[in-house]
């Protein structure tokens, strides 16, 4: 039997075993957080990591400081078949991290906004062939590890209003919708919730959401710092489109910018006591099991 170890998960290598070894049984999938909205997906086999921020970049280029120490350095990563990204802010496309990323993981193959072509083939030296823009709306089939069949669908996000660039799917902010293993996970980027984004997510029967919490106010604006949907409005997503499961994002990395995500549980508690929700740890292995895990 293995020990117990109390600091493992602060060992990047272990962390990296772990999602190398885990295989969710079909109608489940593993998530691992790592801060902010960093988190990996996995199916059977196959592995996706969405906006993954692990290096120091915003330190040494502005000094802003993370509010703990990345659990994982970009080198580390070696287990990764697709790389989600939602949009060109640092936080969510770190170069530092993208650019390790592609060399040492040169099967991969990248997704994301058709704003963030240009940035992903000159600051972190990805082919533009291995790029796939993230037009909202349809549903992409790609094959995963092992012959795994995946889907993705980039849905528009608002950070803080909707924009597009060039064309009406060519959005600059996305979140995405990814079906894996019997498992539909909605992943919503930086968004506030606008006109239209409840129903069309209503039609998706999502399993799991991520959603953001930090909000927005005047003086985070005045700062430069774009918002997203606060606690409250999480928590009223979550209910308004059904969704079986749903863990908070995007309120722990930077002191300036962060929010309680027991604000969120709360909220939930006292308005909605049979919303499922799960507030991750860092570097925390989560195993979502839909009902049709347990059906024969």
């Amino acid at each position: 039997m293995e020990s117990h170890n109390k600091e493992r998960w602060r060992n990047p290598e272990w962390l990296m075993e772990e999602i190398q070894r885990t295989r969710p049984s079909s109608g489940c999938a593993a998530v691992w957080f790592f801060g902010q909205e960093s988190v990996a997906i996995k199916g059977k086999a196959t592995v996706i990591h969405v906006d993954p921020f692990y290096s120091d970049y915003l330190e040494q280029i502005n000094g802003i400081k993370r509010t703990y120490p990345t659990l994982v350095k970009p080198e580390h990563i070696t287990t990764l078949d697709f790389c989600l990204i939602t949009h060109e802010h640092e936080d969510h496309l770190d170069p530092w991290t993208l650019k390790v990323i592609a060399e040492q993981c040169p099967e991969i193959r990248f997704m994301a906004p058709f704003s963030c072509r240009a940035m992903l083939e000159a600051n972190c030296g990805i082919a533009s062939e291995r790029i796939i823009d993230a037009l909202t709306g349809e549903w992409i089939e790609l094959e995963g590890r092992e012959g795994e069949k995946i889907r993705i669908k980039p849905i528009p996000a608002a950070h803080e209003t909707l924009e597009t660039t060039g064309s009406e799917c060519a959005h600059r902010y996305v979140g995405y919708l990814l079906e894996l293993n019997g498992v539909k996970v909605y992943h919503a980027g930086d968004t506030v919730i606008y006109p239209g984004l409840i129903e069309n997510l209503e039609q998706e029967a999502i399993d799991l959401g991520m959603l953001p919490i930090n909000g927005r106010d005047y003086f985070r604006t005045s700062g430069g710092i774009v918002g997203n949907m606060n606690y409250r409005e999480a928590a009223e997503l979550a209910k308004a489109v059904h969704m079986d499961m749903v863990i908070p994002l995007h309120y722990d990395m930077f002191a300036g910018n962060s929010e309680k995500p027991g604000n969120f549980v709360q909220t939930l508690y006292e308005r909605y006591p049979e919303q499922k929700c799960h507030v991750m740890a860092r570097g925390e292995r989560f195993v979502y099991a839909s009902r049709r895990a347990f059906l024969s």
